[in-house]
């Protein structure tokens, strides 16, 4: 274990490494990223200091018994306990696992991963422009240096790479011609509304169901939730039982 290291004191109250770090995570970590340098948490611990004199300047001018202060603390507090009460309650619920293999069994259909292609292209504006990029292929020119050279997509960048889809994602055009194809084939150029592809098939994924490994920890989370939802339903409901409610339209 590391120890706590005291950093600073402020008239005798210690600020340690522990301070500085829990200041860290708790601001956004866009903004935290400036503070991870040794430059940057001596900057957090500066503040710390500066957050405590203000504390013990606060209690010498006995703010601590200013009723705005007290009423702002009696608020809190209340919330807090909400908080925790809602908390408690809702982590005392659990799925057995039981429960989750009998809910996978049950609807295996909601876990079926469709049938995809991971395919690349090279998309021109004509047809004679399609076939002058295939001919220079035909050459040597390797599909990826193609699409880098003469393909109109963003994906040109990637040499063509457009990742995996299903079907439903591309143009039907596209689509029924990169269903077709086995890895490694070009076709010849396809027209769709945005030009003409030259695709070339780099994988195919057979459409299956996830298996229970796969979907599990997602399945815990899922059926935790809902049954945390239902308990909070009923719970309030028996407390609205219990104690008097008047709402003013």
């Amino acid at each position: 274990m590391v120890d706590n290291k005291v950093l600073a004191t402020v008239n005798g109250k210690a600020i340690t490494q522990n301070d500085v770090e829990m200041l860290l995570k708790s601001i956004d970590p866009q903004r935290a990223a400036q503070f991870y340098t040794e430059e940057g948490k001596q900057r957090l611990l500066e503040e710390l200091v500066n957050q405590e004199l203000f504390y013990f300047d606060a209690l010498e001018k006995g703010l601590d018994q200013d009723e705005k202060y007290k009423t702002e603390m009696d608020r809190l507090k209340k919330n807090l306990l909400k908080e925790y009460a809602i908390t408690r309650f809702l982590n005392d619920i659990n799925v057995p696992e039981r429960d989750v293999v009998e809910y996978y069994n049950e609807n295996k259909d909601q876990f079926n991963k469709p049938e995809s292609v991971q395919a690349s292209h090279i998309l021109v504006e004509d047809e004679v422009k399609a076939q002058k990029v295939i001919d220079e292929m035909n050459e040597g020119l390797s599909f990826e240096e193609a699409a880098e050279k003469y393909s109109k997509c963003p994906s040109n960048a990637k040499g063509g790479d457009l990742g995996f889809f299903s079907k439903g994602q591309m143009v039907p055009e596209f689509e029924k011609t990169a269903f077709e194809m086995k890895p490694g084939e070009v076709s010849k150029p396809v027209k769709t509304q945005f030009g003409y592809h030259i695709i070339k098939l780099v994988d195919k994924k057979e459409g299956r169901t996830s298996s229970f490994e796969e979907v599990s920890s997602q399945l815990v989370q899922q059926l935790t939730m809902m049954k945390q939802n239902e308990a909070y339903v009923k719970k309030c409901d028996e407390l609205k039982g219990k104690y008097e409610i008047k709402i003013n339209a």
